[in-house]
């Protein structure tokens, strides 16, 4: 069932969107060799609490951290640790909070210092599968033409989506309908209306085989150990066209509402 946000409940939405892109920002400039993911999540929860706002990730299936560090070759679910991000070093970082009664939602993928060319044209193919899904969430779409933009985009720069995961609504669930695979076919799954939020989420890697998941239970890693990066943004469908709420990498292309 889609819950279809009233314009007070979007601007709730939009407020806890801004402020989670702000400490994600605040993350990402912390990122840095020497630095180790437990650090960034200690950083990341003081924020959240700070803001009267709640980490949504923390408990969540009894998750134990406010935010999930994949480093190099780890996808999503990145437990933070003492390990120390090195020079070359890929980290995505995915964060969540609740305020209000309403979750926020995104991640983005960072290097560390300097990085291979290889790793920067990753991270550049994944923010335009990002890109390309934001453009095809208009009202009167279907939400799996957000998926046909990012695979085809992705498959068309040499690299491979996850198909383990998948983006969300979201809103007073952390993970509504519907769910938002990076890959297949447009004209399916549900009608796009006025009032959704979305959660694209392309997660892209050098390698088409399984994803596996480490003994912790959480961390997905790619089948080959090749590198791989994850962004998401918050969407909001408004008759104007996407209103990116987040406004990461969306927000040079799609309308921002003011």
């Amino acid at each position: 069932m889609i819950a279809l946000k009233t314009e007070a409940e979007l601007e709730v939405v939009a407020e806890n969107a801004q402020l989670l892109a702000r400490i994600l920002g605040e993350l990402a400039a912390a990122v840095r060799p020497g630095v180790t993911t437990a650090e960034l999540d200690r950083r990341a929860e003081e924020r959240i609490r700070a803001a009267g706002a709640e980490p949504a990730f923390k408990g969540y299936h009894g998750y134990p951290a406010a935010l999930c560090a994949s480093v190099n070759d780890e996808i999503v679910h990145g437990i933070p640790s003492d390990r120390r991000l090195r020079e070359g070093d890929i980290v995505s970082l995915d964060l969540g909070l609740k305020r209000g009664g309403y979750y926020a939602d995104a991640a983005l993928t960072v290097g560390v210092g300097r990085i291979a060319p290889e790793a920067e044209r990753l991270l550049a193919v994944a923010r335009g599968a990002l890109r390309e899904a934001i453009r095809a969430a208009k009202v009167g779409g279907y939400s799996s033409d957000l998926s046909h933009a990012i695979g085809t985009y992705v498959e068309r720069h040499g690299f491979f989506v996850v198909r383990e995961f998948v983006g969300h609504g979201i809103g007073r669930e952390l993970h509504e309908d519907p769910q938002i695979p990076n890959f297949g076919e447009p004209g399916q799954g549900i009608v796009l209306r006025e009032g959704m939020v979305l959660c694209p989420e392309p997660m892209v890697k050098g390698d088409d085989l399984p994803v596996r998941i480490r003994s912790d239970g959480w961390t997905a890693v790619t089948g080959s150990g090749s590198l791989a990066a994850h962004y998401e943004e918050m969407v909001v469908v408004t008759a104007e066209g996407p209103w990116v709420v987040t406004g990461w990498i969306g927000e040079a292309v799609c309308r921002r509402k003011t």
